[in-house]
């Protein structure tokens, strides 16, 4: 129970979370006012959150695959979080499960192509495996590189044992992989959704960067606020201005 009554006086008296819910209701709002514009297609059954499984099977698959694995990754990350067993963990154990929660999309392609309908496929046309490519540079270079702007511009930084590459982490590169593989499958989703349900034009084309834009908010938002459950990072706050 005091668990529960901590989330419910946080969700209740924190300022900041009421000013950022305020935003995003806003943001949905402009949302919600952008799609007045938007023109249907004539035909419904056109419209689909997920790639056709006529046309393109194996992407529709991938993307199936990639969020049921998203739920089951997400699921351990809330039972070591929320046991805080994670404060045991050392250099060894947090390369264990953040890789090992990685594996299972890296080795799929290769191993069970079958599971996104790519059997038969020479390895470099099988669409699970052009993903996890694309992820792994993608989330390569965002660690390598842009992680530092989350050190030196929000003055934050990883306290956990661990060793790294660049001052990052190595578990983030692996942990970035399987969380990029979940996040790109929705906003592909969205997009997806929005280009199959209404007509091509400017009116689309606004709403679809606004929904971009909301989407990427959400998402930085959801990080923090899942984040502050970690207790194995820092935020050096800057120091008060005196009052003359």
């Amino acid at each position: 129970m005091g668990v529960v009554s901590d989330v419910q006086q946080f969700l209740l008296t924190d300022k900041a979370l009421h000013d950022i819910l305020g935003v995003i209701g806003s943001m949905v709002a402009v949302l919600a006012s952008l799609s007045l514009f938007l023109s249907r297609h004539k035909d419904p059954t056109l419209s689909r959150w997920l790639a056709d499984p006529k046309t393109n099977a194996s992407k529709r698959a991938t993307e199936v695959w990639f969020v049921a694995y998203g739920c089951f990754w997400i699921s351990c990350f809330a039972l070591i979080i929320g046991t805080k067993v994670y404060l045991q963990f050392t250099e060894v154990t947090f390369l264990v499960v953040c890789g090992g929660l990685m594996l299972p999309l890296v080795l799929q392609p290769v191993l069970a192509p079958s599971v996104t309908l790519d059997q038969g496929k020479p390895l470099l046309e099988r669409h699970s495996f052009k993903a996890n490519v694309w992820i792994a540079v993608f989330s390569i270079i965002g660690n390598y590189w842009y992680t530092h702007y989350f050190y030196n511009v929000l003055r934050a930084s990883y306290t956990f044992r661990s060793w790294d590459v660049n001052g990052v982490p190595i578990p983030m590169f692996f942990a970035t992989h399987f969380y990029f593989c979940f996040y790109h499958t929705l906003s592909n989703m969205a997009l997806h959704k929005v280009r199959t349900t209404f007509c091509a034009g400017s009116p689309r084309l606004l709403f679809e960067t606004c929904l971009v834009l909301v989407m990427s908010y959400v998402t930085a938002f959801m990080e923090a606020l899942t984040i502050s459950g970690f207790e194995c990072y820092s935020v050096q706050l800057p120091p008060a201005h005196s009052v003359a």
